[in-house]
């Protein structure tokens, strides 16, 4: 990922119901969400939904795909993977060890 896709990407990310969907979608998981859910879930109206999702569509953070009539969207890990190694890129002047804290912890524990 380079600079200016990050910037869309934070963009995309800082306002408020445009983060709670993000998040949503990441706990969802492989399932991902209809339109529909999401907006019943967090409250946020149809038309006001579709706008959020198209910001964060284009930024690379999540991705949908039609089912019939209704559309589902996923985080697209891709993305999030870009950013976040966007982020840690040179991380702790080419000391690891430094840097693994970080990443334990937003790894997903194991079972």
């Amino acid at each position: 990922m380079d600079k200016e896709s990050a910037l869309e990407a934070f963009a995309a990310l800082s306002q408020s119901t445009r983060l709670d969907v993000f998040r949503l979608l990441i706990k969802a998981g492989e399932a991902g969400m209809s339109a529909g859910d999401i907006g019943t879930t967090l409250g946020v109206r149809q038309n006001t939904m579709s706008a959020n999702l198209s910001i964060l569509a284009r930024s690379g953070l999540i991705r949908n795909e039609r089912e019939g009539r209704s559309i589902r969207y996923f985080a697209d890990m891709n993305g999030v993977r870009g950013l976040l190694a966007f982020l840690m890129k040179d991380c702790c002047a080419g000391r690891p060890e430094l840097c693994q804290p970080v990443i334990d912890a937003i790894a997903c524990p194991q079972p």
